[in-house]
């Protein structure tokens, strides 16, 4: 039985930061205590007064495969993801071929065991014509259903009201949802290209991709939520607008009640906002807009205030060469799994959140609205997925960057914290220059 023994660390678990030490056995967490007295043979790590924290589990991801690894792959992102301290991912559905059943469900976990390193969990995709599919989805094999309110990519755009109706009434699991207005946008975009042509500034990219369409497509997600008590979680959150739609409080409550409808914002719109358009361009077009500095500030605040539940990613990427088409062909999305966290400790920096608000937000939040069985915390029993964080400044260069497309929106930037070490299921995965050993990353289990 391997077993390590991390001593001297800063613990930041379930809303508490305290000294303590750390045992693993066995690929889970043996043993939380102070004075810990390492037995033969044990392998001991002095985190010397660095921060512990559960790895983080990343919800919204895309990983490109199948069909599109010229530019990602299960792989290659999983490493990135794990070098930044996540040590969980859930991906999304809109590949080529789209995850719309369950065989095709089946092959992306198939493709993930043996390389994937972090935990993986695929979400099964919604499609006007895939109902009877949702309906007989086993709700133990997938962490939700996930449903385009807007616009996507191939046969993933849910428009139908009757099949929309259908979803939301019969779904055996969470419910996610893209909330755009496909017609604003489409709108929009046709007279910005009256004016522009292709050659669209950058810039214009929030008011095409509008506060208005975001608006509009979550409050239809949450009236069809409401009607039928769906377990509905809103992704990527852009908006101050939207933030009045959603029920202040935590997750779960005092009562051991949950809510019901949930929702989450990205790093991205944490970080950057719509004078960034200027120095980055396409390399931020993402959808939804990363929009205004009142909106940054906005949802900043939400995550504080227990408003927005869970914070993700929404990585996504793309090749420079595709960023560098003209804004109507150049593709939405951007690569951020390997310094989401580190980024998002820069506002306990700034003292916008503290440590344990970005472990709630980033890796309890999402193990108890998914269910995901047995991580997300450090709680004795559970997995030993572990990020040990070191307040020593870095700046993000190209030649680090483990993502296949070989680039980020944050390099230049210096951040105030690194990744000094990354366990996922008891194993060392990153040593916070390079990745380590083999790929160990487990299939989810999502206790239903």
């Amino acid at each position: 039985m391997s077993s390590t023994l991390i001593v001297n660390a800063r613990l930041v678990n379930e809303g508490r930061e305290f000294d303590g030490d750390l045992r693993i056995e066995d690929g889970r967490i043996a043993q939380i205590g102070s004075g810990l007295k390492a037995r033969a043979n044990e392998d001991v790590v002095d985190a010397a007064g660095c921060r512990l924290l559960p790895g983080m589990i990343d919800d919204q991801v895309h990983f490109r495969e199948p069909g599109l690894e010229y530019k990602a792959d299960m792989a290659t992102e999983s490493a990135a993801a794990v070098a930044g301290g996540l040590t969980t991912f859930m991906d999304m559905p809109n590949t080529s071929p789209p995850t719309l059943n369950a065989a095709a469900l089946e092959d992306k976990y198939r493709r993930a065991t043996g390389r994937a390193w972090g935990n993986f969990g695929f979400y099964m995709g919604a499609s006007n014509d895939n109902l009877a599919d949702i309906q007989s989805l086993d709700p133990r094999s997938a962490p939700g259903i996930k449903v385009f309110m807007g616009a996507s990519t191939g046969n993933m755009l849910v428009d139908n009201p009757d099949i929309l109706d259908g979803i939301f009434r019969d779904a055996p699991t969470p419910i996610i949802t893209h909330c755009e207005d496909t017609p604003m946008i489409d709108a929009e975009l046709a007279r910005y290209k009256a004016q522009y042509g292709d050659d669209i500034p950058a810039a214009c990219h929030p008011d095409i991709r509008s506060r208005e369409a975001c608006m509009k497509s979550t409050q239809l997600a949450l009236s069809l939520a409401r009607r039928h008590d769906s377990r509905l979680h809103v992704l990527h959150i852009s908006t101050a607008d939207e933030l009045a739609l959603f029920e202040r409080g935590p997750l779960v409550r005092a009562d051991g009640s949950r809510k019901r409808i949930t929702a989450e914002t990205c790093v991205h719109f944490l970080r950057f906002d719509r004078a960034d358009y200027e120095r980055l361009g396409h390399l931020i077009k993402c959808n939804p807009a990363i929009k205004d500095a009142g909106d940054r500030e906005a949802l900043i605040a939400a995550l504080a205030e227990d408003v927005i539940d869970v914070l993700a990613t929404d990585h996504a990427p793309h090749t420079l060469e595709e960023k560098a088409r003209p804004y109507t062909s150049a593709p939405s999305g951007l690569p951020l799994v390997q310094y989401a966290l580190v980024a998002a400790l820069e506002l306990v920096h700034e003292g916008r959140l503290t440590t344990a608000q970005v472990v709630q937000k980033f890796a309890h939040a999402p193990a108890q609205l998914f269910d995901v069985e047995g991580r997300g915390f450090l709680r004795e029993g559970y997995a030993a997925d572990l990020v040990l964080v070191e307040d020593t400044p870095f700046t993000v260069q190209r030649e680090d960057v483990l993502s296949k497309c070989g680039w980020s929106p944050f390099e230049g930037t210096t951040f105030h914290s690194r990744i000094a070490s990354t366990w996922v299921n008891g194993v060392l995965a990153w040593n916070g220059r390079q990745l380590v050993g083999a790929p160990a990353g487990q299939r989810l289990a999502f206790a239903r």
